[in-house]
């Protein structure tokens, strides 16, 4: 099986090539702007007629779309999120190779969800910030292209190569600070969130499942359980061995600054806003640092929260139903979060 993997250089799609490479079946050709890209091909400013030429020279039978951006403003967030798709997507469709599609997407398309609740596929998306608009644009460009196509949406990667600037990320560089230089407190603000983490490596399998299989359109890859960013904080400072003391700074959620999307250190406690981009799509993946709004009601008779300057516009709840992934694509999770928090505390440790 011929696959092209676009954005293989991103934090998911580093472990999707990995994952790919693995199988014996697989002939792996990496696409990217990248100059250790098999080609360089720039999807933002490239046009379809140029990838038409090249996928009808390798022909693929599958195109795994990793890439895009995670910061930036809505104009640069829908070039490289929107027009790219658009233009992966038109390429496809003028090719003779007949690729089949599989499209890394994101939470963040759904903006937030009620607290307690599940979010399955049949949800309605009301993404709170320009990178869900921008991930939700390119999911309905890959739905409405009549191509051999899935989308699947992946909620909050977790796992060795987690970026600093992520949730997690910044929890271990705050703990590592603060271990450095032998601090017995630690303040962090930013912990209520809760969010469904999913370990980078089991998104990398749920891609390659998906490739291998037939299944279409949206398919949810999560956990399927919200972890309290405050427990996550506990649970690492158990991995690492902090002793000291956690004190959270989060008030009621309109007390939240308009700066938590800008990660601060102070000399005073490390006082550290926790919840920045949040993570995470392969894409580079870990979403944007200044995409906080003020929320809509959801519906009529379930008003979604108000999705307070959570950065990544999904409020302070999201869990992913994940049965449709079972069902369809064999998967399941198969790394618990705090194999995860092991992973990054090992990375933040060697940086002492």
């Amino acid at each position: 099986m011929r696959v092209l993997l676009i954005g293989a250089n991103g934090y998911i799609g580093r472990f999707v090539a990995d994952r790919l490479l693995a199988d014996p079946a697989v002939q792996l050709t990496a696409l990217g702007r990248g100059d250790d890209a098999d080609v360089r091909f720039d999807l933002a400013t490239g046009s379809p007629g140029a990838l038409t030429r090249f996928l009808d020279a390798v022909h693929p039978g599958v195109v795994v779309n990793c890439a895009g951006a995670t910061r930036g403003g809505a104009r640069e967030l829908t070039r490289h999120n929107t027009v790219a798709v658009a233009t992966v997507c038109e390429a496809l469709r003028r090719s003779g190779c007949g690729a089949r599609l599989v499209q890394v997407g994101c939470s963040a398309e759904y903006g937030p969800s009620q607290p307690g609740s599940s979010t399955a596929e049949d949800a309605v998306p009301r993404p709170g910030g320009p990178y869900g608009v921008s991930k939700l644009a390119a999911t309905e460009l890959v739905l409405g292209s009549g191509l051999d196509a899935v989308v699947l949406r992946v909620f909050s990667p977790a796992g060795p190569g987690t970026p600093a600037g992520s949730p997690l990320g910044r929890l271990a560089e705050a703990m590592r600070r603060a271990m450095q230089s032998g601090d017995g407190e630690l303040r962090l603000g930013g912990l209520g969130a809760q969010r469904d983490f999913i370990d980078v490596r089991d998104v990398a399998r749920a891609v390659h499942a998906a490739s291998l299989s037939a299944a279409q359109g949206v398919i949810n890859i999560g956990s399927g359980r919200a972890v309290r960013l405050r427990d996550a904080a506990a649970t690492l400072a158990r991995v690492a061995g902090y002793g000291g003391a956690l004190h959270e700074l989060d008030g009621p959620p309109g007390a939240l600054r308009p700066t938590i999307g800008h990660p601060r250190t102070e000399s005073v406690g490390h006082r550290v806003d926790a919840l920045g981009h949040h993570r995470a799509d392969g894409l580079g993946h870990h979403r944007p640092e200044h995409l906080g709004h003020r929320g809509d009601r959801a519906d009529t008779e379930h008003a979604a929260p108000v999705a307070y300057p959570y950065p990544d516009g999904c409020g302070s709840w999201q869990q992913a139903d994940v049965r449709t992934a079972r069902d369809r694509l064999g998967w399941r999770p198969r790394i618990g979060l705090e194999e995860s928090l092991a992973d990054i505390w090992m990375e933040a440790a060697c940086r002492i």
